[in-house]
């Protein structure tokens, strides 16, 4: 977030690393978990409702096909973006708050709750959904990226139950869905965090997405739709390693305690659908 809408002029950051040390240096680690409170009250809701929704809609197309993957993995990226929204909101102004101060001389929120009641009373809930339309065209193709991916590496690594190298097999398959899952839509992040950001410090410069798009591309250049893109990476595999892991080994746990048919040794790929 902090390279993504910096000033091109001038820069606090040279780039991921600097960027990391310089908030250590400026801001002590702590630095580093500004806002951390709106996604350990999101993240558990979103991903129910992503791997939920993925393999009822699945489910409700009938057949498990790439195509499929797809939509269902898409319908569930969309369907998250109303808790999705909000968090990325309150997360990004958390973020920016106190940039380079080591203790903050103003505080505009307390926490992320804070933030997002101050929003609501300011803005009321349109301000609370800035960034809306551009989190859902981010997240819905990226999401059906996610699930495709993930349902073509298990089946090309040949997860099955029974194999002693399921577990990194699923932590490769999980991390590299989320690479691609970021890569296919990064530059509408780098817009919905420019959005989100918009209005801190009483300035406001946008006046939607493509005023975004057109006013950060002739001021920056195309590599503005890559800025924090290394971090980004850097998080998404560890992250969705452990993520897409954790639920398929739980559910082959949970199957196995059930005795369903399902539990029978075969690929693990199965898993998506019967979520």
């Amino acid at each position: 977030v902090r390279l993504q809408v910096q000033n091109v002029e001038k820069p606090l950051y040279r780039g991921t690393f600097h960027c990391f040390q310089s908030i250590i240096k400026q801001e002590s680690a702590f630095g580093l978990y500004k806002g951390i409170g709106s996604p350990m009250m999101g993240l558990t809701f979103i991903n129910a409702l992503v791997f939920g929704v993925q393999g009822n809609t699945l489910r409700a197309l009938g057949k498990d096909t790439p195509l499929n993957q797809f939509l269902a993995g898409s319908a569930a990226g969309a369907i998250q973006c109303v808790i999705c929204c909000p968090m990325e909101l309150a997360k990004t102004r958390m973020q920016l708050q106190g940039t380079g101060e080591y203790k903050l001389k103003t505080k505009n929120y307390k926490n992320s709750l804070d933030c997002l009641i101050k929003i609501y009373q300011k803005e009321g809930l349109r301000g609370i959904n800035r960034g809306m339309v551009s989190t859902l065209i981010r997240e819905t193709p990226s999401f059906g990226f996610y699930f495709l991916t993930y349902d073509c590496m298990t089946r090309y690594l040949g997860c099955e139950a029974e194999d002693s190298y399921v577990i990194p097999k699923l932590l490769f398959s999980g991390g590299m869905s989320g690479i691609v899952s970021w890569l296919s839509t990064y530059p509408m992040d780098v817009i919905k965090s420019r959005l989100q950001a918009d209005g801190v410090g009483g300035v406001t410069q946008y006046n939607g997405i493509l005023d975004c798009v057109r006013k950060s591309y002739h001021k920056e250049g195309w590599r503005v739709f890559t800025r924090g893109l290394t971090s980004t990476l850097l998080r998404a595999f560890p992250v969705n390693a452990a993520t897409f892991a954790t639920v398929t080994v739980f559910l082959m746990y949970m199957k196995s305690e059930d005795n369903l048919p399902e539990c029978e040794p075969g690929p693990v790929i199965h898993q998506p659908s019967s979520l």
